[in-house]
């Protein structure tokens, strides 16, 4: 079996060529951002209507919504898996970033359940959300989810110095400028690419 030697040129272009191919698996991919997005932008919205405004004491109830993305992503995946050819060291990348990010959620909730919610829960999500969608941005070189995951990481911080009911107005604000419309952007680019 003969020994192939790349020159620079062609090993650049081979990782060129995956960037493109993930950034392309990413858009086709981008429900899950949209999904997850809308779950999430609606259970912090939800929580801060029936909290805020109603005064509904079990407030936080709004939150078993993201049964429906669980149950999307799992169905989603296995669809993905049955048609899928060949994954990229980029997909894997993506794929544990996010099982990871889950977990860290799942994690925290575990700890501030025990330890007491107080008004911590909001700036470390905001904080994770930011940190998953600066990474993957970074992974792929997609410059929304770059600035998004820096807008969110501004806003766990000034989330900090407002009451908890409009701390979870940051969530929604954090999740709609570094989930949605970034997943938005990244259709757009890609059916104007495919034109």
């Amino acid at each position: 079996m003969a020994d192939e030697n790349f020159s620079p040129e062609q090993s650049l272009q081979l990782i060129k060529s995956m960037i493109s191919k993930t950034k392309q698996d990413m858009t086709d991919n981008s429900i899950y951002f949209l999904v997850w997005g809308w779950i999430t932008f609606f259970a912090c919205t939800g929580q801060f209507v029936l909290k805020h405004i109603y005064g509904y004491e079990k407030h936080y109830l709004v939150w078993m919504v993201i049964i429906i993305g669980i149950i999307f992503s799992i169905y989603q995946g296995k669809k993905e898996n049955k048609t899928r050819r060949a994954k990229t060291y980029i997909d894997e990348s993506i794929k544990y970033l996010w099982s990871g990010m889950a977990a860290c959620f799942f994690v925290l909730s575990m700890i501030l359940s025990k330890l007491g919610w107080g008004t911590a829960i909001f700036p470390f999500f905001i904080m994770l959300y930011g940190l998953g969608t600066f990474v993957s941005g970074s992974i792929i070189r997609f410059r929304p989810l770059i600035i998004g995951g820096i807008i969110a990481w501004a806003l766990a911080i000034g989330c900090t110095y407002v009451s908890y009911d409009y701390q979870m107005l940051f969530g929604a604000a954090a999740i709609l400028i570094s989930y949605i419309i970034p997943a938005y952007m990244l259709r757009s680019r890609n059916k104007t690419v495919n034109n």
